[in-house]
């Protein structure tokens, strides 16, 4: 397969990018990864950020040769000040464990509309265009790109197509046509309740009252993968006018996973000595804490089940990952790590989690199916065990098990309040790793991870849609 490349020759300096990120880990780390893709056409790109939330984007990325950072133009502004601190309704514990700490970060967010607004305005007179992406959980902040004659937008849609449609088509009062009984398999859709705290709908909600003032919108999926539902989106988008571009993965998914690299993440050393698709890969991302009475079934089913495993077992990131103060650290069980050492590996850091998916050793992923870790283990070709904890993850975990079916479901959205013990945990992993219904699924995620590399190679359709992007935004 030819290597990934969007590169063509460098463009003349008359349209500038400039990103406006929604500052949590996984809208910071999706617009990030864009941007690179982006710079590699030689276009001006620049991202337009807190200071800290600019920081943590830069120190997380992998995948990249770190010196293309110095081609994007990091605009480092100052948030209000806000709690950084966990709050009480973001204990692990609470019925809805979507991270409410977060919520006074995304509003101080909201106070960017000045300072992007300057930079727009800026930029506006230096550049013939300029074309600004971003998060559709930012819309207000460049709402003033509306007094910009030559400025226009473009909406990054960070979670998946098939979830963005369900939402969709659910709160259409007169349905304009009638779904194919193959756009939704014969599964029970979960419900948006308990996903998310009243605070963060509202927040959504006034965001979306911009909607439908981009020119486009862009998707972090693959046609491979979503292909369908972002027609689906396009078919009952109100506005015709509006241009849909799938452009994902944003991720690398070529790695070089060669021993002795210098500053290579320890876990990828143990990883070298596993046998090939023997590890289940367990981490539920950068906004799900659990319990400590959770993380210890979670010990024991992992031990109980027998197969190997890589666990990143870390709270959620707080307001300001920086910020110094107490913090609650996970406990496993006394002595576990010294029982499961000749198997199992616990990683209490940041992972380089692209290349762990990528690595050889790695033939499952149970995950909390955040559409970061969803779209980088498809493209990586690894089965998932499914267990979704809050937001979008319900409707994407149906997405991997029902749609693609290339994994399992740890937990029921249904039962999401009830304790998952080590024996419903033990069975998952078995399942995944040493059934033949496991190997099935793992089956079809490498023929559509391959599927999905095969995309974003020269020629291919991701590729092909990039460039058409690119010309769309630099047209005369």
């Amino acid at each position: 397969m030819e290597k990934q490349d969007y590169s063509i020759k460098k463009l003349p300096d008359e349209v500038a990018v400039v990103m406006v990120p929604l500052p949590a880990q996984g809208h910071l780390n999706q617009l990030l990864h864009l941007a690179h893709l982006i710079t590699s056409y030689g276009i001006p790109l620049h991202f337009a950020g807190s200071g800290t939330h600019n920081h943590q984007a830069k120190l997380r990325v992998h995948g990249w040769d770190m010196k293309n950072l110095s081609k994007i133009h990091f605009h480092d502004f100052q948030l209000p000040p806000y709690d950084t601190s966990p709050s009480a309704p973001s204990h692990p514990s609470h019925s809805i464990p979507f991270p409410a700490h977060f919520y006074p970060l995304f509003e101080a967010a909201t106070h960017l509309r000045e300072p992007v607004s300057l930079l727009l305005q800026q930029l506006s007179t230096m550049f013939s265009r300029v074309v600004v992406i971003h998060d559709i959980l930012m819309a207000s902040v460049v709402q003033d790109i509306q007094n910009i004659p030559n400025a226009e937008s473009y909406s990054l849609i960070p979670i998946s197509a098939f979830t963005f449609f369900i939402g969709f088509w659910e709160n259409l009062v007169n349905k304009p046509f009638e779904l194919d009984p193959k756009d939704l398999p014969e599964c029970i859709i979960p419900s948006t309740e308990g996903c998310t705290p009243p605070e963060i709908d509202e927040f959504v909600a006034n965001q979306f009252r911009y909607f439908g003032l981009e020119s486009g919108r862009i998707y972090n999926t693959s046609r491979p993968v979503e292909g369908r539902y972002v027609e689906l989106l396009q078919k009952i988008s109100p506005n015709v006018d509006i241009k849909h571009f799938t452009l994902g993965p944003f991720n690398p998914v070529e790695f070089k996973t060669e021993s002795g690299i210098q500053d290579r993440h320890q876990c990828l050393e143990w990883l070298d000595e596993q046998e090939h698709g023997s590890v289940i890969y367990v981490s539920f991302g950068s906004s799900t804490s659990l319990s400590s009475e959770q993380i210890r079934e979670l010990a024991i089913g992992l031990e109980r089940s027998g197969q190997k495993f890589l666990w990143v077992l870390r709270n959620c990131d707080t307001g300001d990952v920086f910020a110094k103060g107490e913090v609650r650290k996970p406990q496993l069980p006394q002595g576990y790590e010294e029982r499961v050492k000749s198997r199992g590996m616990v990683v209490r850091d940041w992972a380089p989690q692209l290349e762990v998916l990528a690595h050889s050793s790695v033939g499952g992923f149970m995950s909390h199916c955040g559409w970061n870790s969803c779209i980088e283990s498809i493209s990586m070709g690894v089965a998932i065990a499914a267990w979704p904890m809050h937001s979008e993850q319900p409707r994407n975990a149906v997405l991997v098990t029902d749609v693609l079916r290339i994994g399992t479901l740890v937990r029921d959205w249904a039962y999401r309040a009830q304790l998952v013990t080590s024996n419903t945990i033990e069975n998952a992993v078995k399942t995944l790793m040493a059934t033949d219904e496991g190997e099935k699924m793992r089956k079809r995620a490498a023929e559509l991870g391959d599927a999905v590399r095969k995309s974003v190679a020269v020629g291919g359709v991701a590729h092909s849609e990039m460039d058409s992007f690119i010309y769309h935004i630099t047209r005369c």
